[in-house]
């Protein structure tokens, strides 16, 4: 990612679960520059999305980088296995009780870019202690857990509190992606705030039109960039 460029990332949370791959494809042919994973355990959020297996199979689909969303009660448990299965970056949640300077550092070691995700209602100071280790903050603008919701503008309004918070070990600016509730008429609201990166997902797939959609949220993010 480059400096000053904002990129789009497709969930393909609320995509037909039943043509992922095609659901790739269909995202690639739109433009966007990677594909977002969120993988739920049923346990840190009360969801079950996909594992392992299907992001083996999809990864064959595409050469577009892939992050994986762990919302996990355990994701020191999968973490680099993510990583192996061809995921580019990781993020785990600053919410789930696990060792999270170990599984940043094993995300690291093992290839990957670690980022740490935080919801809207918890306090930004929970980066603070990851600091060195951390390559993207993931800002979550609605509760991790379900699609579809609607976008919560007060907390992408946190991007420069959390940039003076977690600044960035080598000096680098901190990359931030927002996720939730992102389209043509909430993206300017977050890449104004700074963000680096946007998820999009019930946008691009709910409206049957992806490319049309990524071509709006494209021409937001490029007027806007900061």
């Amino acid at each position: 990612m480059t400096a000053g460029r904002v990129e789009i990332a497709a969930s393909i949370l609320n995509a037909d679960l039943g043509a992922l791959r095609e659901a790739v494809l269909a995202a690639e042919s739109a433009g966007v520059d990677r594909i977002h994973l969120d993988i739920m355990d049923g346990q840190f959020v009360p969801n079950l999305t996909f594992g392992l297996a299907t992001v083996e199979v999809l990864r064959a689909a595409t050469a577009l980088p892939f992050d994986a969303h762990l919302m996990m009660l355990s994701p020191g448990r999968w973490a680099t296995r993510f990583v192996e299965a061809g995921c580019e970056s990781v993020a785990i949640h600053v919410e789930a009780p696990d060792q999270h300077r170990q599984i940043l550092d094993a995300i690291r070691d093992s290839g990957g870019r670690a980022g740490v995700a935080l919801d809207p209602e918890t306090p930004i100071e929970a980066l603070a202690p990851f600091r060195s280790q951390l390559d993207f903050v993931l800002v979550m603008t609605v509760k991790s857990g379900f699609g579809g919701q609607a976008y919560r503008p007060e907390a992408a309004s946190r991007i420069a509190a959390i940039r003076d918070v977690v600044g960035n070990a080598d000096g680098d600016s901190l990359r931030v992606h927002v996720d939730g509730g992102i389209n043509a008429g909430t993206a300017p609201h977050a890449t104004g705030h700074g963000a680096n990166l946007l998820v999009v997902g019930s946008a691009l797939f709910s409206g049957g039109n992806p490319a049309q959609m990524a071509e709006a949220v494209r021409v937001i993010r490029e007027s806007t960039s900061p």
